[in-house]
């Protein structure tokens, strides 16, 4: 059986070409555009790993990885975020705090997410690339 991940980016550019690449892999793959749409696909149907961007509208990522942590059913989701390479953000504290197993900068390339979220799903851990 396929992994299940769910990206989430309000880029459609973005998430087209990750579900490409994710779906040609062989994983099932959903998308949503905010992160409240996202909620409501977790909520649904639990994934195997969470893909999201930080920056979006509604509700962020990183408020949406609050979310998942404050829920007994969601706390340990795997989750890998993409940010914007202008934002600044301490990638180390939100690792740590929020369990975050990698964090990618955009532009990012998708065979190093792919390459990630394999690496999640089969061993656990996954390193953030040196950006």
């Amino acid at each position: 059986m396929p992994h299940s991940i769910l990206l989430v980016d309000d880029e459609l550019h973005i998430l087209r070409a990750a579900e490409f690449k994710f779906r040609r892999a062989g994983f099932d793959v959903r998308c949503a555009y905010d992160g409240e749409e996202a909620w409501s696909l977790i909520e649904e149907s639990l994934p195997e790993l969470l893909i999201t961007d930080y920056q979006m509208p509604r509700l962020d990522g990183l408020e949406l990885i609050k979310r998942l942590r404050a829920n007994q059913a969601t706390e340990s989701l795997p989750v890998i975020m993409l940010t914007a390479k202008s934002f600044e953000i301490s990638r180390e504290e939100i690792q740590r705090e929020h369990n975050v197993a990698a964090i990618f900068s955009k532009p990012f390339s998708p065979r190093e997410i792919l390459r990630c979220a394999t690496e999640l799903l089969e061993n656990g851990v996954c390193e953030s690339p040196a950006y």
